[in-house]
């Protein structure tokens, strides 16, 4: 039953991304990490608004299909977040506009590729990555984030698009759209000297709900 209501979830998440027009065609793709190891994994060439639960893939603890069409062939980005970040359990990765629009500009910093801008950005992204462009679908994109050392949940891959790791599908989820809605925000400010959240604010922030996240551009 668990697994059923995963592949639903999946298939609701995926059409809902879909439908706002954040992740275009067959271009995106869905993770979820299931309690034997294993994973159930959107399909590669899939469009994202009209999945099958059926048709999802399954993988096993060694990454093996053992059900459903062929997987993403992003199967290794999504590896590399599972891998370096023990608390997550689904990986969300969009081609959504603002932030690839972001992922392309020069003065993007690589530790802090936003701002903290609002206080949901910090709460449910924390700092966001920027990694080098690689080809969809190159190992060396999970090397890029193994690199990162499981610092960051939110990764933009530059040209690309963002991926995301979350505690849940729905957080994952949850945080790519805050990602994508903070880009939009960072480019409509661009060159206006908007008014960021204090380090003083940041520090509230850390310590009323547990976050760890540093002011923008520190080490």
């Amino acid at each position: 039953m668990i697994e059923t209501k995963l592949r639903e979830d999946i298939c609701r998440f995926g059409r809902s991304l879909f439908e706002r027009g954040l992740t275009p065609g067959s271009s995106g793709n869905i993770s979820v990490r299931l309690d034997d190891g294993g994973w159930l994994v959107t399909p590669t060439n899939a469009s994202l608004g009209f999945l099958d639960p059926a048709r999802i893939s399954r993988l096993d603890a060694n990454h093996r299909l053992t059900g459903g069409d062929a997987p993403t062939k992003e199967i290794p980005l999504h590896r590399a977040l599972y891998d370096t970040r023990g608390s997550a359990r689904a990986v969300v990765h969009l081609h959504s506009t603002h932030s690839v629009a972001v992922s392309m500009l020069p003065e993007i910093d690589p530790r802090a590729a936003l701002p903290p801008m609002t206080p949901y950005y910090l709460m449910r992204c924390g700092p966001t990555a920027l990694v080098p462009y690689h080809r969809p679908g190159d190992p060396a994109v999970a090397d890029a984030i193994k690199g990162l050392a499981g610092k960051y949940a939110s990764v933009l891959l530059a040209n690309h698009g963002p991926v995301v790791a979350g505690d849940s599908l729905e957080g994952a989820v949850f945080a790519t759209e805050e990602l994508e809605e903070t880009a939009k925000l960072y480019l409509l400010l661009r060159g206006m000297n908007p008014r960021y959240l204090s380090p003083q604010q940041i520090a509230d922030l850390n310590k009323t709900f547990g976050l760890s996240v540093p002011e923008h551009g520190q080490e």
